[in-house]
């Protein structure tokens, strides 16, 4: 029964060894090609003297399925939806976002068996921060 489950890991380990590396091998290309239309919108300038403008349809970079959305038919119009909800205080947001990126940073130090005590206090203080912010 060990030698299925060490198998396993085997195939599991290589799997994610070979998923590392594909992941590396697609950022290379990507910097490689987005790199090659710097030089060639660069090229472009000096000889023509414009600029190069993407096409319509790669004004940013976005993910596509390989299947076009369907049409979707008109819905009966009901009772108006309710009242939008108040915006977030832009300042409880930037809280929790420094948070969450400070509970990030404490797993981390925690993984790699680092002092973990001064970002649990700054954890603390910010979220005794936000309690603050919440009763005003």
């Amino acid at each position: 029964m060990t030698d299925i489950i060490s198998d396993y890991q085997k195939w599991k380990q290589q799997g994610e060894n070979l998923r590392t590396q594909a992941r590396q091998a697609m950022e290379a290309r990507f910097r490689e090609l987005l790199s090659e239309a710097a030089h060639i919108a660069e090229e472009y300038r000096t000889d023509f003297g414009g600029h190069l403008k993407p096409p319509t349809n790669v004004t940013a970079f976005r993910y596509k399925s390989g299947a076009k959305p369907k049409a979707k038919k008109a819905a009966p119009k009901t009772a108006p939806p309710p009242a939008a909800p108040a915006k977030p205080n832009p300042k409880v947001v930037a809280l929790q976002k420094r948070i969450a990126g400070a509970r990030k940073k404490l797993d981390d130090a925690k993984a790699a068996g680092t002092p973990t005590r001064p970002i649990e206090d700054k954890i603390y203080e910010m979220e005794d921060e936000l309690r603050l912010l919440a009763q005003a």
